[in-house]
């Protein structure tokens, strides 16, 4: 059985639940796809405290939200679909999923967001969610009075590090450079931490253990000295890779994998938009992905109107 809505949306981070609330409440019919869980990127916050208008609040409880609010103005959301395949050239856009549903919009979103980037290591594979985690948020319970290593140099490395002080008994952050690309009160919180110790100039090239992960082979870029440092868990913050190889025969991709847009969000076909973290852009936070969902929503609105 076939529905044709008039705009579906790929994705369910903040970009696509953003432009979900503002097709429904527009009474655009809307059906939100998301191929995991509800809330993307927002969900591996711990803590989210610069979103204009609240004081601070979880990456979870505000996917919450932004879903309720999308529901609650008609919006109907499918999540965990595995998608098949796309036919977006068409006037009329199919989507057909793996169980064999078939969705049809008159016009498409594309909110896929990113993936954590990985280190292609040995023992990366192999000691992933034995060990490995990409989520402080998710996983920093079950390090408790254990030592960490985190990896990275940004703010969401700092912050999360922060908050695995909460439970774990030392944290290591390794960062390749001298020098890291947090903003100040984010690098102030990590110094100021006592459990929390730096090796800088410094890479990772090897995670080992048996079952489970129990040390990292750490090169000093520098001078070439390596040390193998012991620890129950590593936790990647090196950044996202967009989630965008579904369409690599279908839109044209930069040299980064992203999606190109205009200020409008449309992309090289008609009918066929783009916003949050999939795009080309420079930065990317939670505000920036619920302004381009706001755009891609009232861009399609638009479109809708003039066609009909």
């Amino acid at each position: 059985m076939e529905e044709t809505f008039d705009v579906i949306i790929l994705g369910a981070g903040a970009a696509g639940l953003t432009a979900g609330i503002y097709t429904s409440r527009a009474k655009l019919s809307t059906l939100i796809l998301n191929e995991g869980a509800i809330g993307g990127q927002m969900t591996l916050t711990n803590e989210i405290a610069n979103y204009p208008g609240v004081h601070t609040t979880s990456g979870y409880a505000l996917a919450t939200t932004m879903k309720e609010q999308a529901k609650s103005f008609g919006c109907k959301i499918k999540s965990n679909v595995s998608i098949n395949s796309y036919d977006l050239q068409s006037d009329i856009k199919t989507i057909q999923l793996a169980n064999g549903q078939v969705f049809k919009g008159k016009s498409i979103i594309i909110a896929a967001g990113g993936v954590p980037r990985t280190l292609p290591i040995p023992g990366e594979e192999q000691f992933r969610g034995k060990g490995i985690s990409f989520c402080a948020t998710c996983d920093g319970e079950f390090f408790t009075d254990k030592e960490v290593v985190v990896v990275g140099g940004g703010n969401s490395a700092l912050e999360e590090a922060v908050s695995l002080s909460k439970h774990a008994r030392k944290i290591t952050i390794v960062h390749q450079f001298d020098h890291f690309q947090a903003f100040k009160h984010a690098i102030q919180d990590a110094e100021s931490n006592p459990k929390i110790n730096f090796i800088m100039q410094s890479e990772l090239r090897e995670f080992r253990g048996n079952l489970n992960l129990e040390s990292v082979l750490v090169e000093h870029l520098p001078t070439g000295e390596k040390q193998v440092i012991k620890t129950d868990g590593v936790f990647l913050f090196i950044g996202y890779t967009p989630k965008t190889e579904a369409f690599k025969e279908i839109l044209p991709l930069n040299t980064r994998g992203e999606i190109p847009v205009d200020a409008e969000m449309k992309t090289s076909i008609d009918g066929v938009f783009a916003a949050g973290d999939c795009i080309a852009k420079r930065y990317r936070q939670v505000t920036t992905s619920v302004a381009e969902g706001t755009i891609a929503a009232l861009s399609v609105a638009e479109y809708l109107n003039k066609k009909n």
